[in-house]
C-alpha cells in the first residue's frame, strides 16, 4: 500500500463518472473460503480471494496451525491473490499455537472455532479494539460442546481442545454478531454436533452466506468481488448523475450488498438486520441527498465492530454541518439543504468504512479531508488508487 498524506483529502469530482471500476473479493466470502479450504480433503485453490489486513491474519494463522497453504498474485487485481490450500479433513496439525488476529472479527471467531476440533492448546489475541469486542456467545457455546477457554469472556484467551467434542445441540442466536453463529456452523459437521438459531439472521444474511457455502463449496472455487466496497463507486454515479460498472458483479450474489441499488434513492427505513450489511454506511452518505429522511434501524450489532458505528457515523456527519439523529438501536439521517454541508476532517476510528464512506461525501462536498486513511488496508488496500479511477 502506498503511502498516503495523513489527513488524506478528497477532490470533489467536476464530472459525472462514466467508468469500470475493478473491486478486490469479499473479505467475508475469502474468509469463510480459507477455514472451508483448511476442513477439506487435499488441495483447495481459491481464485480472486482478497488479500488485505484481515485475510493475511487468517492465512498467517493457518500456517501457524500447521496448514500448507500458498499464495500466489491475480492476474486481474492488484489486491487479490490466488490461495491453495491443502486441507487436512478436520484435522488441526499443530497442538500448539499463538494466534495474532488484530481487529479481524471474522479471524477472530472463525478460528477460535477451528482449533475446537484440535488436540492441544492455542492462544488467540487481537488489538486492543478486538479485545473489546463480544465473544462470549461463541466461548459458551464451544465451552458446551468440550472446549476449556480461558481467562475470560473477551480475548485474549487460550483455548485447550482434546481432540474430540460432545455430541450435543448448541443454540446460539445472530442478532449481536452473525459470526458467533458462521463460526459454530463451519465445524460442527467435523465436530459432530448441531447448531440451532434462536434468532434467525433472515433470508439475506451472513449466517446464510455460510450455509450456502458449505453446501455448494469445492476445491477449485471462486470468491465474488466485495460488494460492500463496491457500494462506494455506485453510490459515486448516483450521487454524481454518473455510471459506474464494477467488474465481475455475481448474477445471484451470496452477499447482502448485492441488494445495495434496491435501496436507491434511499427509502425511510432501512434495516442493518435484514435489508443491507455494511453498505448501509454508504447509504446513510446517500441519504444527504435525499428526499426524506432516512432511519437505519435493527442496528445494534453496528456499535460492536471495528468502532461504535452508529455513534461514529453521527459524529461525524455532523462535523460536516449534516443533520443527524443517534437512537438506541440505530440512527436517522436529515437531507440536506443547499449549502448546508462544509469541509471537515473526518475521524476514521481506526475503522475502514469510517474512512471510505466519508470518502464518497468528499466527492461532492469540498474539503473533506479523511484521517488516518492507511486503515482501509483491512480490506480495500488501494481503495484510494481506485477513487481516483473516477476522474479518469
Amino acid at each position: 500500500m502506498k503511502s498516503l498524506p495523513d489527513p488524506y483529502p478528497i477532490e470533489p469530482l467536476t464530472k459525472p463518472p462514466n467508468c469500470t471500476i475493478t473491486v478486490p473479493g469479499s473479505k467475508s466470502i475469502t474468509n469463510r473460503a480459507l477455514i472451508l479450504a483448511a476442513l477439506a480433503k487435499g488441495k483447495c485453490t481459491l481464485r480472486g480471494a482478497l488479500w488485505a489486513d484481515d485475510t493475511q491474519m487468517m492465512v498467517d494463522s493457518l500456517q501457524k496451525l500447521g496448514f500448507e497453504v500458498a499464495v500466489e498474485p491475480d492476474p486481474t487485481e492488484e489486491c487479490n491473490r490466488t490461495i491453495t490450500v491443502v486441507g487436512r479433513g478436520g484435522e488441526i496439525p499443530a497442538k500448539k499455537a499463538e494466534l495474532y488476529v488484530g481487529n479481524a472479527g471474522t479471524a477472530a471467531r472463525f478460528l477460535t472455532a477451528l482449533v475446537a476440533l484440535g488436540s492441544g492448546e492455542y492462544t488467540i489475541r487481537g488489538d486492543a479494539r478486538m479485545h473489546e469486542r463480544p465473544m462470549k456467545d461463541l466461548f459458551v457455546g464451544l465451552r458446551e460442546v468440550g472446549l476449556e477457554i480461558s481467562p475470560s469472556n473477551h480475548l485474549p484467551v487460550t483455548v485447550r481442545s482434546y481432540g474430540r467434542l460432545l455430541n450435543r445441540q448448541v443454540a446460539l442466536s445472530a442478532r449481536q454478531s452473525s459470526q458467533f453463529a458462521s463460526a459454530m456452523l463451519l465445524v460442527s459437521q467435523p465436530g459432530g454436533f448441531e447448531v440451532t438459531l434462536t434468532e434467525p439472521d433472515g433470508p439475506h444474511g451472513y449466517v446464510e452466506m455460510t450455509k450456502r457455502m458449505i453446501a455448494t463449496f469445492h476445491q477449485d472455487y471462486f470468491i465474488e468481488p466485495d460488494l460492500s466496497s463496491a457500494s462506494y463507486f455506485i453510490a459515486a454515479g448516483h450521487l454524481t448523475g454518473g455510471h459506474v460498472e464494477v467488474t465481475g458483479w455475481p448474477r445471484h450474489s451470496l452477499q447482502v450488498d448485492g441488494r445495495f441499488e434496491q435501496f436507491l434513492p434511499p427509502p425511510t427505513s432501512v434495516s442493518r438486520m435484514r435489508d443491507l450489511g455494511d453498505s448501509i454506511m454508504t447509504l446513510s452518505i446517500c441519504a444527504l441527498f435525499g428526499q426524506n429522511p432516512t432511519e437505519i434501524v435493527d442496528a445494534d450489532r453496528m456499535r460492536e465492530q471495528e468502532c461504535d458505528r452508529i455513534h461514529a457515523m453521527v459524529l461525524e456527519l455532523e462535523k460536516t454541518g449534516a443533520e443527524a439523529e443517534e437512537l438506541i438501536s440505530g440512527y436517522r439521517v436529515f437531507p440536506a439543504k443547499p449549502g448546508q454541508l462544509h469541509g471537515a476532517d473526518i475521524e476514521t476510528y481506526n475503522d475502514h468504512r469510517m474512512a471510505m464512506c466519508f470518502s464518497v461525501l468528499g466527492l461532492k462536498v469540498p474539503g473533506i479531508r479523511i484521517k488516518n486513511p492507511g486503515c482501509v488496508s483491512k480490506t480495500f488496500p488501494n481503495f484510494f488508487e481506485k477513487l481516483e479511477q473516477l476522474r479518469q
